[in-house]
């Protein structure tokens, strides 16, 4: 099968899927071909305004038609989709428009109490000189035809850039992972064919659609396959509850601790989810699809540098015991290895850093050379700690360094302990500590000076015009100098300090 652009899929499915719902969404409804019509007038718009192939188009929107038809106009035309958090603070967000040499920005206004107008009205514009127009909830005028619109859709290449996906990364430092149609596209077909989704299937989806498992495992997959994405931003539990019941989802996925409400409500054990027969939301699946150890299962491992789900496997059934925590296969399209510290590979059972190359691979950081991204020879080194076992399954370890993974988002501790300094004028040490519901949760440790205490409230209060909500640490502890741990080396001791919260 020939390398497809968006365009193609889009206009493909149109045809073929016409009236059938791409996406459900609350009260929200997006039709195959009301995506095509209203992702063509803002295209139209879009080229009005001098955009087009190359042109840095940023999204500002929570799931929703908005996001999906701003992003497909986007990439219709040629342009690079630039996906924005909406957890972005006005810092956040100055810091990734520049970086991304954003020239115009497509987003909501407001959003469960975030002002984002506000915010970009904080921001001195000198610092990001490229962004030139920006439209919060309203949107370009047309001044051109849709002829002229199908010549630039025609012009645009499977190769060429979708879209600048941003990512914690190992650092602080913003990372833009870019990666083209191509990549994505071909990935997801694959991805497809091994969980199984198809034109008749309903996935109910959690993850946001500005990070990859939105963008790619979610829209871009739906899409390929003619599927039905159903989403929700009800604040109201029993309101989603009640979406799935009358849309009957087939498929789940997506981030387990972001449904733990869902999970709890009262009403649970009187709904009829029985649709969901497939897929890792497992707390809100019907008692018979429920594994009564998850930890039998296969889960995934993915990461914004493949394109989304890098290990997976089609056997959604209970696991031997020898295989509790297996993260699956690596997926065709891959070639992977396992190395320590001196590049060697290492056998099986034995822990090491996962490195990765393919077609399905980001092309390379946004403003860095493919030799800073890869080695010599084509790999990229993840950063992930895994084993693998003799028939090729692989186990996730950890981090190679101190990243924190919380309900699917990476926090550097660097990122956080530095936005306390400036916040306090105190030393912080952020940890990860285990969580059930988030897999991890942010810990931060205060060095105290004498005579000083902690107000907790106020600290959380003064960082989130600092953070995005998910970096604002959920625990603190307040330790004197003199009682942080410190190994012989001079360095924190990491294992001792995270005591502090047993306490």
């Amino acid at each position: 099968m020939p390398d497809l652009t968006v365009a193609d899929v889009l206009r493909e499915q149109a045809h073929n899927r016409g009236e059938h719902p791409l996406l459900i969404f609350d009260s929200d409804r997006l039709s195959y071909a009301a995506a095509h019509q209203r992702s063509t007038k803002l295209a139209c718009g879009l080229i009005t305004l001098g955009a087009g192939k190359g042109t840095h188009v940023g999204v500002l929107y929570p799931n929703g038609s908005d996001f999906i038809v701003a992003m497909l106009a986007a990439a219709r035309i040629g342009a690079v989709v630039i996906p924005f958090s909406t957890f972005a603070t006005a810092n956040e967000l100055a810091a990734q428009l520049a970086h991304a040499d954003v020239e115009i920005l497509l987003g909501t206004g407001t959003y469960r109490g975030h002002d984002y107008r506000a915010r970009l009205a904080e921001i001195d514009r000198a610092g990001i000189p490229l962004l030139r127009q920006t439209f919060f909830d309203s949107a370009p005028p047309v001044a051109v035809d849709s002829e002229l619109l199908e010549a630039m859709e025609d012009d645009v290449d499977s190769s060429d850039p979708l879209a600048i996906v941003y990512t914690s990364g190992s650092t602080s430092a913003p990372k833009g992972v870019v990666h083209t149609h191509a990549s994505l596209l071909d990935h997801q077909r694959v991805l497809n064919e091994i969980r199984g989704l198809g034109p008749a299937d309903r996935l109910f989806c959690n993850s946001p659609f500005f990070w990859i498992g939105g963008f790619a495992f979610s829209i871009l997959a739906a899409m390929l396959a003619g599927a039905t994405l159903v989403c929700s931003n009800a604040v109201d539990p029993g309101e989603t509850l009640d979406l799935l019941e009358a849309e009957k989802p087939t498929m789940t996925n997506g981030f387990v601790g972001a449904i733990a409400h869902l999970a709890r409500h009262r009403s649970l054990a009187q709904r009829d989810l029985s649709s969901m027969r497939r897929g890792n939301l497992y707390p809100i699946m019907a008692p018979d699809v429920r594994p009564a150890d998850p930890e039998l299962r296969h889960t995934m491992l993915g990461m914004t540098e493949t394109g989304s789900v890098i290990t997976i496997s089609e056997d959604e059934s209970d696991q031997p015991e020898h295989r509790r925590g297996s993260f699956g296969r690596p997926a065709p399209g891959f070639d992977t290895k396992v190395v320590d510290d001196t590049d060697e590979r290492v056998d099986a059972g034995e822990v090491g850093e996962l490195c990765v190359r393919g077609p399905f691979l980001m092309q390379r950081y946004y403003k860095r050379s493919r030799e800073e991204c890869f080695d010599a020879d084509g790999w990229f080194h993840t950063g992930d700690l895994v084993r693998t076992d003799a028939d090729g399954f692989v186990y996730f370890i950890g981090r190679r360094g101190a990243m924190i993974k919380t309900a699917g988002a990476n926090v550097a501790p660097a990122e956080v302990e530095k936005a306390i300094a400036k916040v306090t004028g105190m030393v912080a040490h952020v940890v990860g500590l285990p969580d059930d519901e988030r897999g991890q949760v942010v810990a931060a440790v205060i060095v105290l000076p004498e005579d000083t205490e902690l107000d907790e409230d106020a600290l959380r209060e003064s960082l989130k015009s600092e953070l995005s909500s998910y970096k604002v640490p959920r625990r603190f502890a307040a330790v004197p100098a003199a009682e942080i741990p410190m190994m012989s080396s001079g360095k924190i001791d990491i294992p001792r300090l995270t005591k502090v919260f047993d306490v």
